[in-house]
């Protein structure tokens, strides 16, 4: 069974996309920040984590960069889940070494081909 780090600052996206997973018979964790998700990645080793970019205090793309620069995290791959759509958001996503980027709103379907 997959487990899998959900960030994301909104409740009810955060809800969204723990729904989705939980059906597909994965193990879902959750955290609301950044910080919150580093700390988590750390203690939980999850095999997956999907990630909103805009947070408040430290970022998606900034969390993936802490997350990337460990030797215990830098193995998770990390999916950004965000409501940016722009090519230079992809761009900088692909350089920090993200496995996929999915934008709001998104299908099931989506998220679990991605997976």
């Amino acid at each position: 069974m997959k487990k899998v780090l959900v960030v994301d600052d909104s409740p009810v996206d955060l809800m969204n996309l723990q729904g989705i997973l939980s059906s597909a018979g994965m193990v879902v964790i959750t955290a609301a920040t950044g910080a919150e998700a580093v700390a988590k990645a750390k203690s939980e080793k999850p095999e997956l984590i999907m990630m909103d970019v805009n947070m408040p205090g430290l970022d998606g793309f900034s969390a993936a960069r802490q997350l990337g620069q460990d030797p215990i995290t830098k193995v998770i791959p990390v999916i950004f889940v965000t409501s940016k759509d722009q090519k230079a958001d992809r761009v900088f996503a692909q350089m920090l070494g993200a496995k996929g980027f999915v934008t709001k709103p998104y299908t099931a379907e989506q998220i679990l081909t991605l997976i």
